[in-house]
């Protein structure tokens, strides 16, 4: 079965059932423009938001809310926010033990994509997307630039796709 094919199933999961996690010691939910940005691409192309917070970047409370989400009728996860150096961003090591599998292309293609943008800076991103328990975990940088083009350019074009590979 060739993509095209794998594209065709994939249509076939209709909507997809999505959590956005916002991951920020700053943000409030009305300052949460990166995590609106999330919601307002992935409702616009037609999926359905069950969950959405605003977590601290606590790794062990961050992971709970995971393992519990991964457990409900969620499809996708959806995190921005604490993927940076400093040493309080710590979601990638929160999220990274919790994964079955992780998908390298997309941290790939993300900082590619980045690097026609902002040239060298692009190496910083740990952006990351991978699987537990059949959901598709995905995290992203807190900046609303990167945001925009991780979800236009990778995810919502390959979101259905995704769910259906990590359900098989």
């Amino acid at each position: 079965m060739g993509v095209h094919d794998h594209h065709a199933e994939a249509k076939k999961v209709g909507p997809v059932r999505y959590a956005r996690l916002s991951i920020t010691d700053s943000r409030k939910s009305e300052d949460d423009h990166s995590g609106r940005l999330i919601e307002s691409l992935l409702n616009e192309a037609g999926h359905s938001q069950v969950a959405s917070m605003i977590l601290k970047n606590d790794p062990k409370g961050l992971r709970e809310v995971i393992k519990k989400l991964c457990e409900e009728e969620v499809d996708l996860i959806v995190l921005t926010g604490g993927t940076g150096l400093s040493k309080r961003d710590q979601t990638i090591e929160a999220i990274s033990s919790l994964l079955d599998k992780t998908l390298p292309g997309f941290g790939e293609l993300f900082r590619s994509l980045s690097f026609q943008e902002v040239g060298s800076a692009a190496l910083m991103s740990r952006a990351l997307c991978g699987t537990a328990k059949g959901k598709v975990i995905v995290c992203l940088p807190g900046s609303e630039h990167a945001v925009r083009l991780a979800m236009t350019k990778l995810l919502i074009p390959e979101v259905q796709h995704l769910v259906w590979q990590a359900a098989r």
